[in-house]
């Protein structure tokens, strides 16, 4: 199968770079993994070996690539959809955004834990949104949910451990 594609250049490999980023939203780390997997896909065929990391470095002083962006745009869409801080942190890790960029994105979703908690207990009917009462077994199985969503404890057991209809404020 290698030799049904064609090799890459410097010239292709920058043509690759450039579709990339015109279709997705993207980091310097997702931007590398990408170019580094067809480099090993499709084989190397300059005598110099590939400049990813320039190439990567001109798309960011383009304006191409914005980390600190992308981490905003994806911890506000993560707290849309109920996850909660320390999910946003593990995408943002996974990544590849530094603390330095990561941190006003951080900032969104401590702001809006409860938004997202609330969001996320809606969605799967969970404590006040339920239509029944749950036993303790289907309690502990939602709690658990709502801690691999990111949500702290405290945040997460008052959702789940409330009555249904039950009001739950936002506590600072």
């Amino acid at each position: 199968m290698k030799n049904s594609v064609k090799t890459l250049d410097q010239e292709s490999l920058y043509r690759l770079a450039i579709r990339y980023v015109e279709r997705y939203a993207t980091t310097r780390k997702k931007l590398a993994d990408y170019l580094n997997r067809k480099i090993r896909e499709r084989e190397w065929q300059d005598a110099k070996p590939p400049a990813v990391e320039a190439l990567i470095e001109r798309f960011v002083d383009l304006g191409y690539i914005d980390d600190a962006l992308y981490a905003q745009t994806k911890a506000a869409a993560l707290t849309r959809r109920g996850y909660g801080a320390r999910r946003v942190s593990l995408a943002l890790y996974q990544a590849g955004i530094s603390e330095a960029d990561g941190a006003e994105a951080f900032q969104i979703s401590k702001e809006n834990k409860w938004a997202a908690a609330d969001k996320f207990a809606r969605k799967r009917k969970i404590g006040c949104y339920a239509e029944s009462q749950q036993d303790e077994d289907i309690c502990r199985k939602q709690l658990q949910a709502f801690l691999r969503a990111g949500h702290d404890f405290d945040l997460a057991s008052r959702f789940v451990f409330a009555r249904p209809g039950e009001e739950i404020t936002a506590e600072d």
